[in-house]
């Protein structure tokens, strides 16, 4: 049976993690976030999670061994799994090739990129307000939010590039309803 492993992808904020909870209740996906890794590593005070934390908070991305590393051994650990949303990764190149190669090894690839498009005044009014309610303290100041969006446009949005080469990239637009952004995505899932 092929896999279905989809790259759910945006900004901080796009409501990926949101999104996700629909997604692998729907398909019956695992849901594979970075963010939710990390901040289990970071709870644990590992090592990992020390380095994780220190970089997190001031807007920085973790280094793609790190995460790499991680998500392969969340792979082998699943290997009946229908298939992941993938969330928070890719978020450069060499994560995506590393990816692509990861699940070659297994028989499988990645079906679809769902890109979640949302405005930046958008995002950072959601990362505030979610910063205020989460205590996450990554979504508290307006700096360091308007900081990670900037790395997200600089470093992860050509990955756009990277899957539409391949046919994979859908664009979604991620203002709305939670239930239209989810019709939205299903849409694209199913088309």
């Amino acid at each position: 049976m092929k896999k279905t492993n989809i790259v759910l992808f945006g900004p901080p904020g796009a409501g990926k993690g949101t999104q996700s909870k629909f997604l692998t209740e729907r398909y019956g996906l695992e849901h594979l976030s970075t963010g939710d890794l990390l901040r289990a590593e970071i709870h644990a005070e590992t090592p990992l999670g020390l380095q994780a934390r220190e970089l997190m908070s001031a807007g920085e991305l973790v280094p793609d061994e790190i995460v790499v590393g991680m998500i392969k051994n969340l792979l082998e650990e699943s290997p009946d799994a229908k298939g992941f949303i993938f969330d928070g990764f890719p978020r450069t190149r060499a994560q995506a090739e590393a990816l692509d190669a990861t699940l070659e090894k297994i028989g499988s690839d990645i079906t679809l990129m769902l890109a979640l498009e949302v405005e930046e005044e958008e995002l950072v009014k959601r990362l505030l307000g979610r910063g205020a309610t989460s205590g996450r303290p990554d979504d508290k100041s307006e700096e360091v939010v308007r900081k990670r969006i900037r790395e997200y446009e600089e470093k992860t949005a050509p990955l756009k590039d990277y899957y539409n080469a391949q046919g994979k990239l859908r664009k979604i637009n991620g203002v709305g309803s939670i239930a239209e952004i989810t019709a939205r995505l299903t849409t694209a899932i199913d088309g």
